[in-house]
């Protein structure tokens, strides 16, 4: 990752063409392109499609309420709906997610609430739901460190029997970490049931990919380590559902880790104290904003018949209410106790911490009593 630099990079993709089931005009394709990987069905992708609108909709609330100083800072996943939610959405309850910073979508198609999801992004907590009951980790800023966990919980559960499956979520930034380079060598050497999606939305704040690597695509980094590595088009949420099921269903029967690389676009900044307009060029915008993952599904459903005005409708009002409960949430005043600074960071306090935390207490209750006093003397 770098700072904003005042030049734009050309823009240089991968030559090989990504697994693609629809084209950009909303066509179910057939033959090469589609990777041997077969179209989920139409009740399976118009429950993809309302979960990508539905996502939508909370994250450009969540982008307005940061405009309105309501969040300290909010990085977008607009755009990259069909990566977020076709890959988590093949998972299953009892399997563990572990997600970054930008994977709040994710976390709501897994059934957070979004006042759970926006506390760190508030400032109120460093995570606000039980990542146990969710079984979701909670969003790494630091890049790749939470693929590490992955692998390592993974690997515990096949010691255990326990047949999970750990899904990893990074961004192209993140494969030039070493804790990247390490989780996929130990996933594949120990063969843990791991899932790694990575979302190359092709910036690293302003570092384009081809500044990053000189591989045709991230995915065939998966070759080194001797695991799977599929290229797929990240705005084709019925390529990412499917390879992503795929890749699940080979984990849990004991195949290994996949590497999956979803090629899409982040059309926002990358967080609201950034400017892209100093290091990428606005018709490169334009161009991926013609390949909405949104707009490309809704045109098949509506040609298989499955979309109508109703459903559309439904799907606008969930949208709607889902908003409005992201209002309340950000707008409710939250209990915060300075004394909490001390909870969970070890199993069995330390002294100096016990006694941090008993100078901390004395101070407040100081400063509440000389409040206090202040309030009687007027």
């Amino acid at each position: 990752m770098s700072l904003n630099v005042e030049h734009h990079e050309p823009r240089v993709l991968p030559s090989e063409k990504p697994i693609r089931l629809l084209d950009n005009a909303g066509h179910a394709l057939h033959g090469r392109e589609t990777g041997g990987f077969e179209l989920p069905p139409v009740e399976r992708l118009l429950d993809l499609y309302r979960r990508m609108v539905v996502a939508r909709r909370f994250d450009v609330q969540v982008t307005a309420l940061t405009k309105q100083g309501r969040l300290a800072t909010y990085p977008s996943a607009y755009g990259q709906e069909a990566c977020e939610i076709g890959v988590v959405s093949a998972i299953t309850a009892d399997d563990w997610l572990f997600p970054t910073y930008r994977d709040s979508i994710a976390l709501l198609t897994r059934g957070l609430e979004p006042g759970e999801i926006l506390q760190s992004f508030r400032g109120d907590w460093h995570n606000g739901w039980d990542q146990h009951e969710h079984r979701t980790a909670a969003m790494a800023t630091p890049l790749a460190t939470q693929a590490l966990h992955a692998v390592g919980l993974a690997h515990a559960a096949r010691l255990r029997n326990d047949p999970i499956v750990t899904l990893a979520y990074l961004g192209d930034g993140a494969t030039s970490e070493g804790d990247a380079h390490e989780a996929f060598n130990f996933a594949a050497v120990w063969q843990t049931p791991t899932v790694f999606l990575v979302q190359n939305n092709q910036f690293a704040i302003s570092t384009p990919v081809a500044r990053q690597t000189h591989a045709t695509t991230l995915a065939d980094k998966a070759v080194g380590y001797g695991m799977p590595g599929y290229h797929v088009d990240g705005n084709d949420v019925a390529a990412m559902y499917a390879v992503a099921t795929a890749a699940v269903d080979r984990a849990r029967s004991g195949g290994g880790p996949t590497l999956i690389e979803g090629l899409t676009y982040r059309i926002e900044s990358h967080t609201n104290s950034d400017d892209p307009t100093r290091y990428r060029a606005a018709r490169d915008v334009e161009h991926w904003k013609r390949r909405d993952p949104i707009e490309r599904l809704e045109k098949y459903l509506v040609s298989e018949g499955a979309l109508s005005d109703e459903v559309r409708a439904e799907i606008a009002e969930a949208g709607e209410a889902l908003a409005a409960r992201t209002r309340d949430a950000m707008s409710a005043s939250p209990e915060l106790d300075p004394l909490e600074l001390f909870d969970h960071v070890y199993a069995t306090p330390r002294t100096a911490l016990a006694e941090q935390r008993a100078a901390l207490e004395a101070e407040l209750a100081a400063h509440s009593e000389h409040a206090r006093e202040e309030v009687a003397a007027r």
